[in-house]
């Protein structure tokens, strides 16, 4: 069985949707999944045994070049790539109209998840049907679900599993060490740089070494501040994403704030402590074995702010405990 896969971002909704293929594959011997998803986020569905291949598309940067995509050709080669393949079915598994729109140009029965549960229910009017998956419960879980009632097999009732080899992608280290992840995009998940420094003192003279890793100028000021005269601690070079889960893959244990290297971490099995302000992790948290969630409670937390910093009460103190636990017993999942 071919089937086609429409989901194509962000970092953190891509990883959520790998147990979904485990699952299936596991239900079904031979069956193959091609994988359209954003060009920046490509290299992940290769790493996952049951996808032949990753069909990148550029969405965010042809809406911004309209005329040069059109010149180029490059639209009109995506959807060629796709009228050319013989699928058997078709998974939305966005639920946006961006994601419904692509699959007009697959000749095959395109499923996703129907009016009441899509994020966008205009969506499901491009669908051949529509499955209707709970809101209330994890992405991993309804992504899960929804491959399950498409595919026709039992839904599992164990933890997902990503299906990707940590130790085939880990690259070696002679030294163990701590990942901070500490970039990410709204103002008010940042955790504060002071918390940070701390942090990094307080695990330094426990003679761990610390990595950081950056995506832009900002991130690297950041992260040589943070790091700055300890001993056993290095900013990284600038990594592409395959580097950056190699480091991922090869640490001791990640601190992270809400950002996608925080799912991609908890994808690899790395033990992973994960600071949420604005955001809650009941519905969109880290997901696995090894990962625990430490919510700020000041008076903006949850909120789902973009700008108002929330972090105050969040103190260093209490994430160097919490993370000398995890480093204790890293296979045991807690949510504090």
């Amino acid at each position: 069985m071919r089937v086609l896969l429409v989901k194509t971002s962000s970092l953190g909704d891509v990883i959520h949707t790998l147990p979904a293929l485990t699952d299936a594959a596991r239900a079904i011997p031979g069956i193959r999944f091609d994988w359209v998803v954003e060009e920046g986020f490509a290299e992940i569905p290769a790493w996952h045994p049951a996808v032949s291949q990753v069909i990148p598309v550029a969405l965010r940067r042809w809406r911004k070049h309209l005329w040069k995509t059109w010149r180029s050709g490059e639209w009109t080669r995506f959807k060629q790539r796709l009228r050319e393949a013989d699928y058997d079915l078709v998974i939305d598994a966005q639920g946006l109209l961006k994601s419904a729109w692509l699959t007009r140009y697959v000749r095959a029965p395109v499923v996703g998840l129907d009016r009441d549960s899509a994020r966008e229910p205009l969506a499901a009017r491009f669908y051949t049907h529509g499955y209707a998956v709970p809101w209330g419960q994890h992405a991993v879980e309804r992504l899960r679900q929804l491959f399950a009632r498409a595919l026709d097999y039992p839904l599992p009732g164990n933890v997902g599993d990503y299906g990707l080899d940590r130790a085939q992608l880990a690259a070696p280290a002679d030294t163990p060490y701590l990942l901070f992840l500490h970039g990410t995009t709204w103002p008010s998940k940042h955790w504060p740089e002071t918390y940070w420094r701390r942090l990094a003192e307080c695990m330094s003279e426990r003679g761990w070494a610390l990595r950081l890793p950056w995506g832009n100028d900002t991130e690297k000021a950041r992260a040589e501040r943070i790091v700055a005269g300890l001993d056993g601690a290095a900013v990284l070079p600038r990594l592409n994403l395959a580097g950056v889960a190699k480091v991922i893959a090869g640490a001791r244990a990640c601190v992270a704030v809400d950002t996608g290297l925080g799912h991609l971490a908890a994808a690899l099995d790395v033990p992973t402590l994960s600071l949420y302000g604005p955001t809650l992790p009941a519905r969109v948290g880290a997901y696995g074995r090894g990962q625990v969630h430490l919510c700020a409670s000041g008076p903006n937390a949850g909120l789902g702010d973009r700008e108002r910093p929330c972090f105050d009460d969040l103190l260093p103190e209490r994430v160097v405990a919490e993370l000398e636990t995890l480093l204790q017993a890293p296979e045991t999942p807690r949510c504090v």
